[in-house]
């Protein structure tokens, strides 16, 4: 039987078998074709499989070989179905850097179809560069480098020994941890990540970003969904068009933005930079300058015991409350106000000497303000909220207690959030449906 396909070369070896096959209890039956091969390899080299449509599975085994399994499946109902078996193609070769395969499947016309699965085992040490122009990518743990690209599937992979690319036009992209730096783009999925052992880039249209960690450098942008990142190791830009950002320990940098969820973050030891349009901010464990603004929410902040300021402190908001914990010992100038005081206040506890001024009615002045210097002075930290209360309270042993309480549970719950969403890797792939009648 002749199958159209061409044989490059004499290593390969191509079964072809054209059964009847039952796709599950009610669903039509189907006629498919398996074509497989395998070719000699070494460690280190280089898989690349380049798809026009199809899921591509990649599996890695303890021999020097790449084999390749290929499955096609076609409904038995149509009466051109072994016509469009035998119009597929695969190129299969050996090339000086490693294996290539080049899949493609015939155009087909309304209400024909053709469902592909590519399945290749390659050994543990391998590279991989794969593109399909329209399935899912699961890929196993690996050491080596990874580019993997869909123009709408998922991508879902195991532990990845090197740096990674993965890009999708629309799919989900999870990923357990990376041995270097990390992309991964989507264009409205969601993106989830275990350990990124380099710097990241994150990006998707609307969905959410969970990781548990980036050692160097990260920038986390998505069009409206929220954003998780339990520990960042260097700088760290985040940007939402509207969710909400939560941030555990960050070592460096933190700049944040959100079109209107709440900002929060567990420990920051670096300068940090937050701003929400109309949501919350919650800060705890800040050890460094902080600036923060909302157009419409609270804003909290916890100073820690061994908080140094460097530069100038300064948070704002349009309507909400501010609050800020400070240690006894903290060197800062304060200048607090509230400008429609009315039934708005300034209080601040009595370990703090503070002066409060009241602007003078028949002025026009409704502010309420209060400053002065702690423990001699120092950086100024600067508290404005247009309509909202300001309270400086002393963080001591109480309040810390309270406050390493709150940080414990937030820990938790994005540890948690994040092995549900790395339990869907492993997730067995759902086979090809049929339409529905």
């Amino acid at each position: 039987m002749k199958m159209g396909i061409r044989q490059i070369s004499m290593a390969a070896c191509l079964m072809v078998m054209a059964l009847p096959a039952w796709a599950g209890e009610g669903h039509a039956n189907r006629v498919v074709a398996d074509k497989s091969g395998q070719f000699s390899t070494s460690a280190g080299l280089q898989l690349r499989v380049a798809a026009d449509q199809g899921d591509i599975h990649i599996l890695t085994g303890d021999s020097s070989k790449v084999s390749y399994h290929v499955h096609l499946e076609t409904e038995a109902s149509d009466r051109n179905a072994q016509d469009i078996l035998n119009a597929y193609a695969l190129t299969a070769r050996s090339e000086a850097d490693g294996v290539m395969l080049i899949s493609r499947s015939p155009r087909l016309g309304w209400g024909h179809h053709l469902w592909v699965t590519l399945e290749v085992t390659v050994p543990h040490n391998y590279n991989l560069n794969l593109s399909t122009n329209g399935g899912n990518i699961q890929i196993a743990d690996i050491q080596g480098r990874v580019s993997a690209t869909t123009d709408g599937g998922n991508i879902s992979t195991g532990q990845i020994g090197g740096p990674a690319r993965l890009i999708t036009d629309g799919g989900h992209i999870l990923a357990k941890n990376v041995g270097g730096d990390l992309t991964a783009q989507t264009g409205g999925g969601d993106i989830t990540v275990g350990s990124v052992a380099g710097s990241a880039i994150l990006r998707t249209g609307g969905g959410h970003i969970h990781v548990a960690s980036i050692a160097g450098s990260g920038r986390l942008d998505t069009g409206g969904g929220n954003i998780s990142l339990e520990h960042a190791g260097a700088g760290l830009v985040v940007s939402t068009g509207g969710g909400e950002i939560e941030v555990g320990e960050a070592s460096g940098l933190i700049r944040a933005r959100t079109g209107g969820g709440g900002i929060r973050v567990a420990k920051s030891l670096g300068p940090t930079e937050l701003d929400t349009g109309s949501g919350s901010v919650y800060l705890t464990q800040v050890q460094s300058a902080v600036r923060a603004s909302t157009g419409a929410g609270g804003i909290t902040a916890w100073f820690g015991p061994d908080a140094r300021l460097t530069s100038p402190c300064r948070l704002a908001a349009g309507e909400g409350d501010i609050v800020v914990y400070l240690p006894r010992k903290l060197a800062v100038t304060v200048d607090a106000q509230v400008e429609l005081g009315g039934g708005h206040r300034v209080i601040v506890d009595p370990a703090f000497p503070l002066k409060v001024t009241y602007g003078e009615a028949d002025e026009g002045s409704q502010a309420v303000r209060a400053e002065g210097a702690l423990n001699g002075g120092g950086q100024t930290l600067v508290l404005r909220t247009v309509s909202g209360n300001i309270r400086l309270m002393l963080n001591d042993a109480e309040h810390e207690k309270q406050e390493m309480e709150m940080l414990r549970q937030q820990m938790e719950k994005m540890r948690r959030q994040l092995e549900m969403n790395l339990m869907k890797l492993q997730r067995p792939p759902a086979p090809p449906q049929p339409d529905q009648p």
